[in-house]
């Protein structure tokens, strides 16, 4: 016997499943949430929201909120490597080489031009719990911590679920439309038969999170995360540690909370308790005397690996549990939260009646794509890090020739200057992680819920910096500030969750054409008209005309999610617009129309 009945059944209550549970709710979907553990994680682990990531918070509603707890970007504006931040060795408090990152210090005006949002640092630890109140504020979903799913089965209507009320050891059943598994890939990914293809294991990472202040060591508020490097320590890239800045209500030196992350091979012997970890931060700081308050420890794998399909019928893989990501670019949350956003409006939209069920196959000709993407940059800029050491001229084994090597690094000479320019040409590489801003808003479709138009795509820097902004189908919208009604908005927040919005620069050109679409079809179809003063959107300082790309009387259909779904680079006449439309709409929903 079935005992509840829901639209969608989410499994994982981490950043994903609340995401998504959020997102459903603001559009109206009924939706069971379920997670196996009774409380939330009491680690920091990811950190890193970018520019992309807040921008759907933006539109969930939850920026503001993230922004009045979160890292200023100020705070985060720098990644140092050094060689400790303690001691009084030959080699000890020494800079050797810095690096502006994530949009702060001189990158700003140009990531500032191209997004609404800024990049901020919110550790999971303190992110969750927000999502989560917020979702549990939100009367269409439910959400149950300490229940399991133990077993699932679908067919042609629907899945049927057996959940584990582990405080009382009660099971029950849940019959729903959709599943998304948004459980790290622990339960129904097995289940269903997905693989998890790629390097499954790097390194073993050890983290521990701490409360100190570290201020009398720091010279510099706007040092995000501190990377050491020494002759005396662990040659491995994360063998000798990496200090992350936490807050929570400090941000600069004085910053209460810090992780420390540092690696073991896999399989590799050691304990992993207080008692070991403690003397070994302080070693590795060479702050002998630090009063350290313990927090928390992790222990996780290091791995890029990605699954060989996001959907299983009526169940849909994200986060985790399709994708795992290395730290490094901090793409893994970034990416689930951008897989909520995307299969959130299609469910809406297909439970509503207003889609047909290929759009749901969209989620992974879209998502997957750019997961694999997101996946192997991680590999490569994980790797990265390995050429550090090399860099300075550490050779493992070898203590004599790399204490040699690194003080001819720091020496007034014309040897040292000459491996110091070499070192800091080498360390740019890291730009590919730090200043990233390509790879983390320049996201497109290339198949999917989309009608391409027949041009190029704009050329994409290999090296994932420069961002091109544009309005072609399948891209996320380009951003410029706009006026309405005498306030400034984002071309972005032109797209509502629920429904399409056509833009245009001409008024009385498609508004017909759009209400006819909507009416045909049962989809909201809104109409912007950025022109002049005398419309509701104007574009005083000419932003908008500068990345429009269409002719005044085209038009961009803008999807719920903020990508270019469909654009017409001059209206047709005025008999074929709506035909045109309408069709295109169609085609994008998985509409089995014709249009007389």
């Amino acid at each position: 016997m079935t005992d509840i009945q829901v639209p969608v059944l989410i499994v994982g209550g981490g950043g994903c499943g609340l995401t998504t549970s959020i997102a459903l709710s603001n559009l109206g979907i009924k939706s069971l949430l379920i997670e196996k553990h009774e409380k939330q994680s009491p680690m920091p682990k990811a950190r890193y929201l970018n520019q992309r990531t807040m921008e759907v918070f933006r539109q969930l509603g939850i920026a503001q909120s993230v922004y009045e707890r979160s890292v200023p970007i100020e705070y985060i504006s720098k990644m140092r490597w050094c060689t400790s931040l303690g001691g009084n060795g030959e080699w000890d408090r020494k800079t050797l080489y810095d690096l502006e990152a994530w949009g702060g210090g001189s990158l700003a005006p140009v990531y500032e031009q191209d997004s609404p949002c800024k990049s901020t640092i919110y550790p999971q630890v303190r992110l969750e719990p927000l999502l989560k109140e917020k979702a549990d504020s939100l009367t269409e979903g439910e959400l149950r911590f300490g229940h399991e799913l133990i077993t699932l089965a679908q067919d042609d209507k629907g899945v049927t679920a057996t959940v584990l009320e582990r405080a009382t050891q009660k099971t029950y059943q849940i019959r729903a439309s959709y599943l998304v598994a948004a459980d790290s890939g622990k339960t129904v990914g097995p289940i269903v038969g997905a693989r998890l293809e790629g390097t499954p294991e790097l390194l073993e990472m050890v983290t521990v999170y701490f409360k100190a202040d570290l201020s009398a060591w720091i010279d510099d508020d706007h040092v995000s995360t501190f990377w050491f490097a020494n002759p005396e320590g662990d040659t491995t890239a994360w063998g000798s540690g990496v200090l992350g800045k936490l807050g929570p209500t400090r941000f600069d030196r004085h910053s209460e909370e810090w992780m420390f992350h540092f690696s073991f091979k896999p399989n590799a012997d050691g304990q992993y308790d207080a008692d070991t970890l403690i003397p070994r931060i302080r070693e590795l700081l060479k702050i002998p005397e630090l009063d350290l308050e313990l927090l928390g420890i992790g222990r996780w794998i290091v791995q890029g690996v990605l699954a060989n399909r996001y959907r299983f019928g009526r169940v849909f893989l994200a986060g985790d549990a399709a994708h795992r990501h290395t730290p490094t670019t901090g793409l893994g949350l970034n990416s689930a939260v951008h897989d909520a956003q995307n299969l959130a409006w299609k469910l809406a939209m297909v439970l509503k009646g207003q889609a047909g069920d290929g759009l749901l196959d969209s989620y992974e000709t879209e998502r997957r794509p750019a997961a694999e993407r997101n996946v192997n940059w991680a590999l490569f800029t994980f790797g990265n890090h390995q050429s550090t050491g090399a860099a300075i001229g550490l050779i493992p084994g070898d203590l004599e020739r790399s204490q040699a090597n690194f003080k001819a690094l720091l020496a007034e000479t014309e040897d040292g200057a000459a491996r110091r320019a070499r070192f800091a040409e080498i360390m740019r590489i890291h730009r590919t992680e730090y200043q990233a801003h390509d790879l983390e808003i320049g996201i497109r479709y290339d198949h999917g819920a989309l009608v391409p138009d027949g041009t190029a795509t704009p050329p994409r820097d290999p090296l994932g910096h420069h961002f091109v902004a544009t309005t072609r189908p399948g891209h996320r919208m380009a951003h410029a500030w706009i006026n309405h009604n005498g306030q400034q908005v984002s071309t972005l927040d032109l797209a509502k969750a629920d429904s399409f919005t056509l833009i245009s620069s001409r008024e009385g050109v498609w508004e017909e054409a759009a209400q006819a679409a909507s009416a045909t079809l049962g989809v909201t179809v809104n109409v912007a008209v950025i022109a002049d003063d005398n419309t509701a959107y104007s574009d005083p300082q000419r932003q908008w005309l500068r990345v429009r790309e269409v002719a005044e009387d085209g038009a961009i259909l803008l999807r719920p999610d903020h990508h270019v779904a469909w654009r017409c680079m001059n209206a047709p006449d005025a008999a074929n617009r709506t035909e045109q439309l309408t069709g295109t709409l169609a085609r994008i929903l998985s509409r089995d129309l014709t249009v007389n």
